[in-house]
C-alpha cells in the first residue's frame, strides 16, 4: 500500500532571489544616462555599457553620446564611436560634420564629407550648410566652389539656408563678387539673407555699399541695424550712434551686440562719459551683465581713463571668461599696477581658468609697465613649464625691453635667435634700441636683413 502524500507549493518569492542579477539597460535608460552625465569619464562607461547591451545599432542614442564627447571637445573619442557605426543615416553624417567643425576640426569635417560621398551616402539640403561652414573655417576657398557645384547639381541649391551659408562664406573669404551673385539669384530672401549680405559687405571694407543695402532693406531686425552699426564703429563712431537713435525711433530693442558695438565706439572716441552713458542704459533697460557686455564695459572703462569703473565691473561680474580676466589683467598691467595684475592672475588660477598667450601678454605689460625684470622672468619661464604656451611675438618684445633696460645683452642676444622669421615692428623697434645704445653687431646684421620694416626715426 502506497501512502498518499500532499504537497503544496512554497509561493513565489515577492523579491529577486538573485540580487547580483542585472536589471535590464535598454535605449531609454541609457538616454537617461546620457542626459545626468556629468564628466567624459562617466560618458566611456556608459558608452562600454551600451556596446554591452548590443545597443550601438541605435543612432538616436548614439548621436547623443557624439553630441556630448563634442562638447568636451573630445572629438578622438567621438571618431571612434562613429566609426562603428553600421550604415549611418546622413542625419548621423551631417551631425559628425558638424561637431568636427565647432571644434576646430574643419579638415575632417571635409575629409568625412568625402569619404560620406564615397561610400555612397547621399548628402541633404543639411549636409550642405555644415560643409560649407567647414570650407570657410578651413579658408578653402576653391573647395566651397566644388561644394557649390554639388548644391547644383543635386538640386539643394535653391534652399535658402544653403545659399545664405554660399554667400557669408565668399564674403568670409573676400570674394565680394561672388557673394553678391548668390543674392541676387535668391528668389526668395529672408532677413537673414539680407544681413548676411550687409554683414558680408562690412567685413569687406564696402561699408557705403552696405549702406545702400541696408537702406533698401524691405524689414530690419535687431541683427542687421547692430551688424551696420558694427560697421561704423571703428572709422565714423558717431554715425553708429545716429544709427542707434534712428534704431531707437524704429522701435527695435537692441540686443547685448548692439550696446557691445557702442561701447567699442565709446573707446574709440574716447568718450567716458558716452560709455558711461552706455553702461547706464544697459542698467536701466534691463541688461544682465553677462560676459560679452561685461568684458567690453572693463575694456572700454580701460581704455577711456577709469580704471576704478573698470574694476567695479569685473568684481560684479558672476560669470567670466578667459577673455575677461585677460581684459582685466592687461588694465591693471597698463595702467601700472603690476603687483595688482599678478594677484589676480592669481586668484585666476585659483578659479580655475586656464590662461592663455594673451594672459602672459597683459602680465609681461606689467612688468614692463613697472620695470619689473624679476618677475617678467619668472612669468616668462613659467609659461612655457607649466602650460606649455610658445612664446609669441608680443611676448619677446616685452621682454626684449626689460632687458634692454637692465643692460643684459646676452639675454637679448639669445631671444634674437629665438626669433620669428618674420618679427614684427615692436620686435624690431625693441632690437633697434639695443643695437643704437650698445653697438650689438650681430643683431645690426640682424635688423640689416629686415631692413625698411622698421622706422628708426620713430626710435
Amino acid at each position: 500500500m502506497v501512502a498518499c502524500l500532499s504537497y503544496t507549493p512554497d509561493p513565489l518569492p515577492r523579491t529577486n532571489p538573485f540580487p547580483c542579477s542585472r536589471l535590464q539597460f535598454g535605449s531609454q535608460e541609457a538616454l537617461l544616462s546620457l542626459n545626468k552625465c556629468t564628466n567624459f569619464k562617466h560618458i566611456k562607461q556608459i558608452y562600454a555599457k551600451i556596446i554591452r547591451h548590443g545597443l550601438s545599432h541605435d543612432q538616436l542614442l548614439i548621436r547623443k553620446l557624439l553630441r556630448l564627447c563634442s562638447s568636451y571637445g573630445k572629438m578622438d573619442f567621438a571618431t571612434l564611436v562613429f566609426h562603428q557605426i553600421q550604415g549611418p543615416l546622413t542625419f548621423t553624417w551631417n551631425l559628425m560634420i558638424r561637431y568636427y567643425t565647432i571644434n576646430g576640426c574643419s579638415q575632417q569635417a571635409l575629409l568625412l564629407f568625402n569619404l560620406m560621398l564615397s561610400q555612397g551616402f547621399p548628402p541633404d539640403k543639411f549636409t550642405f550648410p555644415f560643409v560649407i561652414k567647414a570650407c570657410g573655417a578651413a579658408s578653402t576657398i576653391d573647395l566651397g566652389k566644388v561644394v557649390h557645384g554639388l548644391a547644383i547639381k543635386t538640386g539643394f541649391i535653391g534652399d535658402m539656408f544653403v545659399l545664405n551659408t554660399l554667400m557669408d562664406l565668399y564674403f568670409k573669404c573676400q570674394k565680394v563678387d561672388c557673394g553678391c551673385k548668390v543674392f541676387e539669384k535668391m528668389r526668395v530672401r529672408s532677413v537673414v539673407s539680407w544681413t548676411t549680405k550687409i554683414s558680408g559687405l562690412v567685413s569687406c571694407g564696402e561699408l557705403d555699399v552696405a549702406r545702400g543695402v541696408f537702406e533698401q532693406m524691405p524689414t530690419k531686425n535687431v541683427v542687421s541695424w547692430t551688424a551696420l552699426i558694427n560697421g561704423y564703429v571703428r572709422n565714423q563712431p558717431e554715425e553708429a550712434f545716429e544709427l542707434f537713435w534712428r534704431m531707437n525711433i524704429d522701435n527695435v530693442r537692441p540686443n547685448e551686440f548692439t550696446l557691445v558695438s557702442l561701447l567699442k565706439a565709446c573707446t574709440e572716441m574716447e568718450s567716458l562719459n558716452l560709455g558711461r552713458w552706455v553702461h547706464d542704459f544697459a542698467h536701466k533697460n534691463g541688461f544682465k551683465l553677462g560676459v560679452f557686455l561685461g568684458t567690453a564695459l572693463i575694456d572700454m572703462y580701460s581704455k577711456c581713463g577709469s580704471l576704478e569703473d573698470a574694476r567695479r565691473v569685473f568684481d560684479k561680474m558672476q560669470l567670466k571668461s578667459l577673455a575677461t580676466w585677460n581684459s582685466m589683467i592687461t588694465s591693471l598691467g597698463v595702467h601700472g599696477c603690476g603687483e595688482e595684475a599678478i594677484s589676480l592672475f592669481v586668484e585666476m588660477e585659483r578659479a580655475n581658468v586656464q590662461p592663455d598667450a594673451i594672459t602672459f601678454v597683459g602680465l609681461l605689460c606689467a612688468c614692463v609697465q613697472t620695470n619689473n625684470l624679476e618677475e617678467g622672468q619668472r612669468l616668462f619661464k613659467y609659461m612655457g613649464e607649466h602650460y606649455g604656451i610658445t612664446p609669441i611675438p608680443e611676448h619677446l618684445t616685452c621682454m626684449i625691453e626689460l632687458y634692454n633696460r637692465a643692460g643684459m645683452l646676452d639675454e637679448v642676444c639669445i631671444l634674437e635667435n629665438a626669433m620669428p622669421s618674420e618679427p614684427n615692428d615692436y620686435i624690431l623697434s625693441a632690437l633697434l634700441r639695443a643695437s643704437k645704445v650698445y653697438g650689438l653687431v650681430n643683431m645690426e646684421k640682424f635688423l640689416y636683413r629686415h631692413a625698411g620694416k622698421v622706422d628708426s626715426s620713430a626710435v
